[in-house]
């Protein structure tokens, strides 16, 4: 099966820098749009963007802003945030805000690529699985991030709840811990409490009535077949 071509939608103010990362990029078979403004970027909420990788400290509109009108439109496009600025702090709000990866400048070109490959993989498969799994008559549609129901009705889930849901019917039958589930699906830097996996699961199981999720107690949550 052909690879994937990725669409990446890059906001960088620093013309030196966005022409290099460009250049990696386009180098891994992605087709990257560069901006050196969130007000130039914002007309191109719409374009069928994977991933968007944001400057924080943009010039006029921030990154801040510029994420709030990109996780209105798609909850689910997945986004990087690069900063200047090294602080806890920072880094903290851009994950609350809905960012899914955070690196400060300056950093090598190969990391930015490392780091978004990884994300474009968990978030959209290689395009070497199948593009849906059936369960419980639910069809996972991967690739478009959405599920539907067995009358082929749009079962409408948050991002962090398809992702929660996917990592656990990849693991069918198997137990994963809710720090398992935090690694997976928050990120290893997450800082906020477990919990948030279990009002994940509870919204999942609110959601799809029929799919066999158990709490393993002691253990976490897992998918049955």
């Amino acid at each position: 099966m052909n690879q994937m071509t990725f669409k990446i939608n890059l906001v960088e103010d620093e013309e030196k820098l966005s022409s290099i990362l460009k250049a990696y990029m386009v180098k891994e078979g992605w087709e990257v749009s560069v901006f050196h403004t969130a007000e130039e970027a914002i007309k191109y909420l719409h374009n069928g963007v994977h991933l968007w990788i944001l400057d924080i400290m943009l010039p006029g509109m921030s990154g801040y802003d510029l994420i709030k009108k990109i996780k209105e439109n798609h909850s689910d496009q997945p986004v990087i945030f690069i900063s200047a600025r090294d602080q806890d702090l920072d880094k903290i709000i851009g994950l609350e805000m809905g960012s899914d990866d955070y690196l400060t400048k300056p950093f090598l070109p190969k990391e930015l690529v490392i780091r978004a490959k990884k994300l474009l993989h968990r978030v959209y498969g290689q395009g070497t699985r199948s593009n849906t799994i059936i369960i419980s008559k639910y069809t996972l549609d991967i690739h478009k991030r959405k599920v539907f129901d067995d009358d082929g009705e749009l079962i409408e889930l948050t991002s962090k709840e398809f992702d929660v849901l996917l990592f656990l019917v990849e693991n069918i039958n198997v137990s994963k811990s809710r720090q398992d589930i935090l690694h997976e699906v928050w990120g290893k830097d997450y800082v906020g409490s477990d919990r948030a996996v279990d009002d994940v699961i509870r919204r999942i199981r609110r959601k799809l009535c029929r799919l066999s999720l158990e709490t393993v107690y002691g253990a976490g949550y897992r998918v049955v077949s």
